[in-house]
């Protein structure tokens, strides 16, 4: 496998060049048109739409932020914060105390709602950024 690595590093532009073309023809892999420099979109063909406004991008991460909590069921949240958070006692107190504060970042949306649920069901006030 080295050998073809030291190979392929040694091959002059025509040669790389035929090398790209064999490729191309075994993998059928068309010449596509590249994108201009400097990240320009190419004009959209009359009265169509660019790719990236035909496909709205779904978010897959989001953010836990606490953004506050009953002041009667302080304690619970914060063993809750605790148990979501794997926090020691005086951090996770620090984080309620503080809040609004971020609890978890880039975590799935079922993990996010769950996290809420937990925090909403012993008094805390939860945002999902």
């Amino acid at each position: 496998m080295l050998d073809l690595a030291e190979t392929i590093v040694n091959l002059s532009l025509l040669e790389a060049s035929q090398l790209n073309d064999e490729l191309k023809e075994r993998l059928g892999i068309s010449d596509m048109p590249m994108m201009p420099m400097g990240g320009m979109a190419m004009a959209p063909a009359a009265g169509g739409a660019t790719a990236a406004e035909e496909k709205v991008e779904e978010k897959t991460s989001f953010d836990v932020v606490l953004s506050g909590f009953d002041s009667s069921s302080k304690i619970k949240v914060i063993k809750e914060v605790r148990g979501i958070t794997s926090l020691g006692l005086k951090e996770a107190k620090d984080l309620v105390e503080n809040s609004p504060k971020p609890l978890k970042d880039g975590v799935t949306k079922e993990e996010a709602e769950a996290m809420k649920a937990q925090l909403e069901a012993v008094g805390g006030k939860v945002e999902i950024k």
